[in-house]
């Protein structure tokens, strides 16, 4: 089978288009064939090794957190899912490849009206939001909420899921992406190029921090006490946490099935809408991560086998 893999840490040009063995599904494990997969910020820091302290890797190692596609075999103990089922998935490697071998627990069925690209530029999304939202930030009816880079992949979701779960949604974004977060109906919206939203927010209930640096540190004071300060990029401060009197976290999303699937129910309510930024072949993976690492895209990259 066709896989992205690399041996080294370094920039796009590490990746090579190789010919392995399609592998076989353990007691636990489906084994997809695979029609789509994105490009997540995740695949891009692991490359280059930026998170290797974190997650450390083995070589040859192959990239990719999410996948759709067709289940061509199940493992023993596999109970939920059945061969020529259509889903979706997370995973924590390995989906740049046409077979890949996932835990039934982070699999789910596709929506029915959704498209394979629509589904793979989901799954990421989804179970993020979700880990956010609903798991960590406790999100109720009417609390405020500024959303920062809401106009990315994943910021699109945590946008809309936000607003299905009754929350009052301040989010922030640029150029076209302003367009976006407005059709998306977000209660209020910030050019965060030529507004500073550290002047127009106040007594917030929850911050998603989705850009990091300085945008991270700008918003400690603008949390009411209690409140949450929750990030998907970059380790919070306890320091300021406490200067504040909030409850600050880095939030690395665990895959579950139950995730995607709270969240498919939003999609099939019309609640939630995918943003798909460009399809591109899989042979382009190593263009298409760097399209991601230039930003300023709406929605997802997905790779087609």
């Amino acid at each position: 089978m066709k896989a992205i893999e690399f041996n080294s840490y370094g920039d796009s040009s590490v990746l090579q288009l190789k010919e392995i063995a399609i592998p076989v599904p353990k007691a636990h494990e489906v084994l997809i064939k695979v029609v789509a997969v994105t490009i997540n910020p995740f695949d891009i820091k692991n490359r280059s090794g930026a998170m290797k302290a974190f997650f450390p890797i083995t070589f040859p190692h192959i990239p990719g957190t999410d996948a759709s596609g067709m289940v061509e075999a199940v493992g023993s103990a596999v109970t939920r899912i059945k061969v020529g089922d259509l889903v979706f998935a997370t995973a924590s490697h390995g989906t740049y490849a046409e077979y890949v071998c996932i835990n039934e627990a982070t699999v789910s069925l596709i929506p029915d009206h959704l498209s394979m690209n629509e589904a793979a530029a989901l799954a990421v999304p989804l179970n993020t939001a979700y880990s956010v939202l609903v798991e960590t930030g406790h999100l109720q009816p009417g609390e405020r909420v500024l959303i920062h880079g809401a106009a990315g992949g994943v910021g699109a979701i945590i946008l809309q899921m936000a607003k299905a779960l009754g929350a009052y949604v301040i989010a922030t974004a640029s150029g076209t992406g302003l367009d976006l977060i407005k059709s998306l109906a977000a209660d209020e919206v910030i050019d965060y190029k030529s507004q500073d939203f550290s002047k127009l927010v106040k007594d917030l209930d929850t911050v998603v921090d989705l850009v990091g640096g300085e945008t991270q540190l700008k918003s400690y004071p603008l949390v009411k006490k209690g409140g949450r300060l929750l990030s998907i990029v970059m380790p919070t401060s306890d320091e300021l946490a406490a200067k504040h009197q909030i409850n600050a976290q880095f939030i690395s999303s665990v895959g579950d099935h139950k995730k995607l699937d709270f969240g498919k129910r939003l999609v099939d309510s019309n609640k939630i809408k995918v943003q798909v930024a460009k399809v591109m072949k899989i042979e382009e993976a190593a263009a298409a991560q760097d399209l991601v690492s230039k930003g300023g895209l709406n929605g997802k990259i997905v790779l087609n086998f």
